[in-house]
């Protein structure tokens, strides 16, 4: 939210500097993430003077130009070359001296230097209005009044002033500051002084020949709705006053009556609409539901289906307007409008909240909107934009007010005691400063006991409903800073579950991270076209887009969605991992599951000049799964195939009946949706059945062994469909007390072998923790393991 420091001190009086004002919103909970200096006329006219033509003489060697002395009030005269047709002795000029940068209207800032011209000495430039950012006229130079003092600076001349533009980030529960009005409250509530409201005294009817009634016929959407009529205005250009209010705010002006609207918009917070009243079919307005599926054009030139739940305006023919949100094409301020149906309304804020994101549209009205307006400021709203319209546009107020407003909102009424505001805030602040910031916060007090206060807060104050906001809003003008942390922490010894699931994660995270993977953090939200399964995904009923509607299913599509991310920033050699949670429905409720996903894609070892580029593979993912387990100390699990549709070769590692994990080749027609080129390898860790495993595990030191092992090697042929993990599961069972380790190095498959057939060549571990073992011990293990191999699993050991 942007906020000018000089809008700001017309509510409050404080000799305050924008700095120190930006310490003090931040201090209070309105949070400035930047400070910039703004120049409402580009270079603020620094460098420009008052001067006096002195002398006007026609340049002896150019037939245009003109060679004048110009006086700026420093005791010597200027000689001025000028090609100005307009310029002429005894005229008050605009005059830029040497040194001074100029930013002309159109292109770009040029330095004035001392040079000749057709070999005349020119020490500055007369200057049109063009050449100086003042307008776009390029007739001659700017002629002043005569009763301009020579000398003056031209930015004290035409009043310019430098603004300071103050960016807030406005937390969703601070509506009450959405507006120029609420952070002067804040601000003026700090320093305990007053804030000056603008002038709508004078407001007055000036003839009532064009009333236009209004009924209101969802009361629940729309509990207060103010009118009245303006006749005889002229739609154009806002003044100068206007729109650099709004230039500095960044707001695009568009005419002077729609400027005022959001002038006021921005100065009180109220959001204002105007209609053009002779586009008011049937001379009536009506506040009320149209039903689903009615067509309507908004401002935008897009044609809109209505919900039977969007509250709209409308005439006695068709809707207008969608209350809160955005005008429609029909009915809005043109250059044709000769009069204006002004509108300032409160609207049920869960109503336009729905309506804005049902269609889409964000505007700083519904942004007001949804978070709760002043129910009590409609009134005076609209007699600020009457008086501001009538003074832009001219015209006269043709109606009185109509103010639909049949069940008024009562302030809050809300008890504080002393022992609570010490007990929250963790400090005794006096009773006296109490009362003395409530009273500053507009808040009245009702009564007072020795044990605290009833108090009654306004209505703009929205999110101040509870005795523990009031105590907040306290906090805030009291100061965060004032409050001493204290030397001694307080705290209960609680038992804590084994394993502790935050301990086990960071292992696993720096085992990972020291790796060289790098952890990613992805949104829960996700589009339901990655659902796996429609039937039992968890929708969002009010989506900020449709590609955050759903919650996620799966770890795959995030992790998927930053690997394209990266590889279309040539950034492709990936390791990652994220901790996370997927979500469905279920029989009883909901379903939440805490995942662990590791993705690897790219290559493994970039190119150098003594090696090529090393792709990796699904061993490496692999490799990453094994040492996780490991590290884990996750024993006795069982590794199957696993079939997925997402994938197209994939294993997974069991303990009973549970899957802990499984990992694979993400499949091609998956990549090719999130146009993804390379390989991607995917393992999904159910973190929840992991910590289930090791919870009952019991780490026992084991002496390292003083006995050396011993490796033998065998190369046998068997038949394609025996895998690795048959042989290993074989080999332990055939020998349970020596073999430390089976492994395979070396897999061959050809057409110099039989048909059907694939040589394996495994190496074993052997050895006994007591005593060096013999080569009769070895030769026994290795003939039974070779017995075995031939008769379970139809082996041809190779010799």
């Amino acid at each position: 939210m942007k906020i000018s420091y000089n809008w700001l001190t017309q509510f409050i009086n404080t000799e305050k500097t924008p700095e120190e004002i930006s310490q003090i919103l931040t201090a209070i909970g309105l949070e400035v993430e930047s400070l910039e200096k703004v120049q409402t006329i580009p270079g603020g006219l620094e460098g420009l003077v008052v001067g006096l033509v002195k002398e006007c003489a026609q340049h002896p060697n150019a037939d245009r130009l003109r060679v004048t002395k110009v006086d700026i009030g420093i005791g010597q005269d200027l000689d001025v070359v000028c090609g100005a047709p307009n310029v002429a002795a005894g005229q008050k000029v605009v005059v830029a001296t040497v040194g001074t940068t100029v930013h002309p209207t159109n292109g770009e800032p040029f330095k004035i230097n001392k040079s000749k011209i057709r070999g005349e000495v020119s020490e500055g430039m007369l200057c049109g209005e063009d050449e100086v950012g003042l307008g776009n006229s390029h007739a001659g130079i700017l002629v002043l009044d005569e009763n301009a003092v020579i000398g003056t600076p031209v930015k004290d001349y035409f009043g310019v002033k430098d603004d300071f533009l103050f960016e807030i980030g406005l937390t969703p529960n601070r509506a009450d500051a959405a507006s120029h009005l609420g952070v002067a409250r804040d601000l003026a509530a700090y320093l305990r002084t007053s804030i000056s409201l603008p002038e709508v005294a004078g407001f007055k009817p000036d003839n009532l020949h064009r009333p236009i009634p209004v009924t209101v016929e969802n009361e629940q959407a729309c509990p207060r709705y103010s009118s009245l009529t303006i006749s005889g205005v002229e739609v154009k250009e806002s003044p100068d006053w206007l729109k650099d209010k709004l230039k500095v705010i960044g707001v695009r002006t568009i005419n002077n009556i729609v400027d005022v609207t959001n002038y006021v918009l921005h100065e009180l917070g109220q959001p204002l609409h105007a209609f053009d009243a002779d586009q008011i079919a049937g001379g009536k307005v009506v506040v009320k539901n149209c039903p689903e599926g009615t067509p309507f054009t908004t401002l935008d030139e897009v044609e809109r289906k209505l919900s039977s739940e969007d509250l709209m305006i409308c005439n006695a023919e068709e809707a207008m307007c969608i209350a809160g949100v955005f005008g429609g094409t029909k009915s809005g301020v043109t250059e044709n409008t000769k009069a204006v149906f002004l509108e300032s309304a409160y609207f049920n804020s869960v109503s336009v909240r729905k309506t804005a994101k049902r269609h889409g549209l964000k505007t700083d009205a519904s942004f007001r909107f949804e978070r709760g307006t002043d129910p009590e400021i409609t009134v005076f709203a609209l007699k600020r934009a009457a008086l501001l319209i009538k003074e832009v546009a001219g015209g006269e107020i043709s109606s009185e007010i109509a103010d639909f407003y049949p069940a008024p909102i009562a302030p809050f009424n809300v008890s504080i005691s002393y022992a609570n505001v010490k007990r929250l805030i963790g400090a005794e602040i006096p009773a006296e400063t109490i009362r003395e910031i409530v009273k500053a916060l507009a808040i009245e007090v009702l009564s007072e006991t020795s044990e605290g206060l009833e108090l009654q807060v306004p209505t703009y104050k929205v999110d101040v409903t509870r005795e523990v906001d009031v105590i907040e809003e306290i906090l805030r003008i009291y100061g965060y800073n004032n409050i001493a942390i204290p030397t001694q922490i307080r705290a209960s010894l609680n038992y804590a579950i084994k394993p502790d699931k935050e301990v086990v994660m960071n292992q696993v995270a720096d085992m990972l991270s020291a790796n060289g993977y790098s952890e990613i953090l992805s949104n829960s939200l996700t589009k339901s076209a990655y659902t796996e399964d429609q039937a039992t995904a968890v929708k969002i009923l009010n989506p900020l887009s449709s590609d955050l509607d759903t919650m996620r299913q799966s770890m795959l599509y995030s992790g998927l969605e930053a690997i394209a991310y990266n590889q279309n920033r040539k950034n492709a050699d990936l390791k990652l991992y994220e901790f996370g949670k997927i979500y469905s429905t279920t029989e009883t409720g909901y379903n939440e599951s805490s995942r662990l996903a590791v993705f690897v894609s790219g290559a493994k070892q970039s190119q150098q000049w003594n090696h090529d580029k090393i792709q990796s593979s699904f061993y490496n993912l692999k490799a990453a799964v094994d040492a996780i387990v490991k590290r884990l100390n996750i024993p006795g699990l069982l590794q199957e195939d696993f079939e997925a549709k997402d994938f197209q070769q994939a294993v997974q590692y069991k303990k009973g009946s549970k899957t802990l994990v499984y990992f694979g080749a993400v499949s091609k027609s998956v990549l090719k949706k999130l146009d993804i080129d390379k390989d991607v390898f995917y393992a999904d860790f159910d973190w929840d059945e992991v910590l289930k495993a090791i919870r009952k595990n019991k780490i026992v030191y084991q002496e390292v062994a003083k006995i050396p092992a011993v490796r033998r090697d065998l190369s046998m042929l068997i038949d394609q469909n025996v895998t690795f993990n048959q042989l290993k599961q074989l080999a332990q069972k055939t020998e349970r007390g020596l073999l430390k380790e089976v492994n395979v190095f070396d897999v061959y498959e050809g057409d110099k072998l039989p048909s059907g057939k694939k040589s394996y060549a495994l190496s074993f571990l052997l050895q006994d923790e007591e005593k060096t073992l013999t080569d009769k011990q070895i030769d026994a293990v290795m003939s039974k393991l070779i017995t075995n191999f031939e008769k379970e699993l139809g082996a041809e050991v190779r010799k």
